[in-house]
């Protein structure tokens, strides 16, 4: 079987869509990509793990694509406001993840990547959104200092588990920070255009070096084309996490579909 046999277009079309709203709400895209095939009963686990990986660089890739177009505003208030303070709140919150990422990303992957640590990672996150969501909302973007930043880059770290969430878990540092839920989702995503952009060139530079059949090019494109259009169209969900909501419904969501896969393996047993 061709590598690219082993991923239909009409999959590969359809993890792109779901990478959209997945990627922009605290819900854990990487568990979407795990997840959603194995409780559809693909064969997905019998794909070559390095097509696999191949496939969600590409994902990514569409999606932070997406986002550099869909976040420009930010992106140029930033650039704008850009100084010391800000340098050293982006340093330090992309140091910790930047530096495990290069060197765990496939230790991490290879023992944690499976329906069931998924699943554990997806309620840790919750748990953790839940918990910081508790505190005062007492603080604006503006007041982030080093410890804040070192802080969100220790939780960016911890996003390498899949089902954890980068974006999920950035929040409930923030929150537990003392920052306001607008404000803290506006920390969160200041933070995440460089680690997102940074792990997606790296691994992209990976992926160059090996070669591709024309099967599995034409889906690595549907599924970066796909994810793509769905990020960008999904821009306007980052509004129900920025308008001053709770976590606990992203939670609860999480929550619910790791109980439906560990249901499903003890099924299984």
């Amino acid at each position: 079987m061709s590598a690219g046999a082993g991923l239909p277009v009409a999959r590969a079309l359809a993890l792109g869509v779901i990478q959209g709203p997945a990627e922009l709400l605290p819900v854990s895209s990487s568990a979407h990509i795990v997840l959603v095939p194995w409780l559809a009963g693909w064969d997905w686990e019998t794909i070559d793990p390095e097509l696999r990986k191949s496939f969600e660089v590409a994902l990514h890739t569409g999606a932070a694509a997406a986002l550099l177009i869909g976040q420009r505003q930010l992106i140029r208030e930033e650039l704008r406001a850009f100084d010391g303070r800000r340098a050293l709140l982006l340093a330090l919150s992309f140091l910790p993840a930047a530096i495990v990422g290069y060197t765990l990303e496939r230790p991490i992957e290879q023992r944690l990547g499976g329906p069931r640590a998924t699943s554990y990672g997806l309620l840790a996150g919750a748990a953790a959104m839940l918990a910081g969501d508790t505190r005062p909302q007492l603080r604006g973007r503006g007041e982030a200092t080093a410890a804040d930043g070192l802080a969100l880059g220790v939780a960016q770290a911890t996003a390498l588990a899949p089902g954890v969430s980068r974006n999920g878990i950035t929040l409930a540092a923030a929150r537990w920070r003392g920052f306001s839920r607008d404000q803290a989702n506006l920390l969160s995503r200041t933070i995440a255009l460089p680690i997102i952009v940074g792990a997606t060139a790296l691994k992209g530079s990976r992926l160059a070096t090996r070669g591709a059949s024309p099967e599995l090019r034409r889906s690595l494109a549907i599924g970066a084309g796909a994810s793509f259009a769905s990020t960008l169209a999904s821009q306007r969900l980052i509004g129900l996490v920025e308008r001053d909501r709770a976590l606990w419904p992203y939670a609860a969501y999480r929550a619910a579909l790791a109980v439906a896969v560990l249901v499903k393996l003890r099924s299984q047993i």
